[in-house]
């Protein structure tokens, strides 16, 4: 059942009057939610203040901080002290109310050991009697891959696949490929996953046949924090193709230079006497044969060609330079906006 749902099960909001007049509300008293986003890496312990105006002591109040179900707070004060009975399953002894100011109307909630689920809207309820206010802060849980790799597949035929793999990222990060001017090239493929903690691993692929310098770019929407890896290939990966071409052409046309030198002047020809009419035949039928072999040949060279530069370019060294660089927009992850 939603929040919206949830309205029946709370007090009935006595004490306010019907003047709304230039945006305000007459009424016993406000809740402001002293940040109205608040950043958190994962792991780490978060603080969410409220505060009541005017001033007061909230000593006597029931303080509720929930979700999105108000009958399952996230910690609850009671009575002038905490009950934990009522808590939901995933803060029971992750959560403290901190009340040094609750004198003066403030209170705040310290959440420990954040987690993918904590993301999200948090709500601060105050209640005296049967009045009541509320105020809402959005919590945004980020996290960063610590590595992010690029792979280099074998090159075949059609061009070199790389494949860049990063892990452990929330939100899902905006992910692409680029070139060396900073130019975004579609990539071949994109997909991701999550793990035990819900965090997003990313993986995506590009098969390139003539770029040298390509960069996997990644960036933490929330935070602006961004991690590129950059990749420097070898021009050896790439040249085995042009040669092989290269090398292809010159045979097909050595062998055809060859058939018709040998029409020509009959280098091909079997010399039998005239008398031996089947012997005719039997000619014909060899420099046909001959012709075969010829291109067997051809064909054998161009798979032995094909077979020693794709291992040569394989073996040889494909990352020439490996750079990883990390760049923080923020200078720190802040706590408040």
């Amino acid at each position: 059942m939603g929040y919206e749902k949830q309205q029946q099960d709370r007090p009935e909001k006595w004490g306010f009057g019907e003047n709304e007049e230039a945006g305000t509300v007459v009424g016993q008293f406000t809740v402001t939610a002293l940040q109205e986003q608040v950043l958190v890496s994962l792991g780490e312990e978060v603080e969410l203040s409220c505060q009541l105006s005017p001033p007061q002591s909230a000593e006597h109040m029931e303080i509720r901080w929930f979700r999105d179900r108000y009958t399952q707070p996230v910690h609850l004060y009671k009575d002038g002290k905490d009950i934990y009975g009522e808590t939901v399953s995933n803060y029971v002894e992750r959560t403290e109310l901190l009340k040094e100011d609750i004198g003066r109307g403030k209170v705040t909630l310290r959440i420990l050991g954040v987690r993918v689920d904590d993301d999200g809207p948090y709500h601060c309820l105050f209640q005296d009697s049967e009045f009541y206010d509320e105020a809402i802060t959005e919590l945004k849980v980020t996290a960063t891959s610590v590595e992010t790799r690029i792979l280099v597949h074998p090159s075949t035929i059609k061009g070199i696949l790389l494949e860049c793999n990063s892990e452990g990222w929330f939100p899902r990060p905006q992910m692409e490929w680029r070139d060396d001017r900073g130019q975004i090239i579609s990539a071949t493929s994109e997909s991701y996953s999550r793990d035990t903690d819900k965090l997003f691993n990313m993986k995506m692929t590009l098969l390139i046949r003539s770029y040298r310098n390509v960069t996997c770019y990644l960036r933490n929407s929330v935070t602006g924090q961004e991690e590129i890896t950059r990749i420097i290939l070898q021009d050896a990966l790439f040249s085995w193709s042009d040669i092989w071409i290269f090398m292809l052409g010159l045979i097909v046309a050595l062998l055809l230079v060859f058939i018709k030198t040998c029409r020509i002047k009959g280098c091909c020809t079997w010399k039998v006497p005239a008398s031996e009419p089947y012997t005719q035949l039997d000619i014909m039928w060899l420099e046909d044969v001959t012709v075969v072999l010829y291109i067997l040949i051809v064909f054998i060279t161009m798979v032995i060609s094909f077979i020693y530069f794709k291992i040569r370019g394989f073996s040889s060294s494909s990352i020439r330079g490996y750079q990883k660089m990390h760049t923080n927009t923020k200078e720190d992850l802040k706590t408040n906006m």
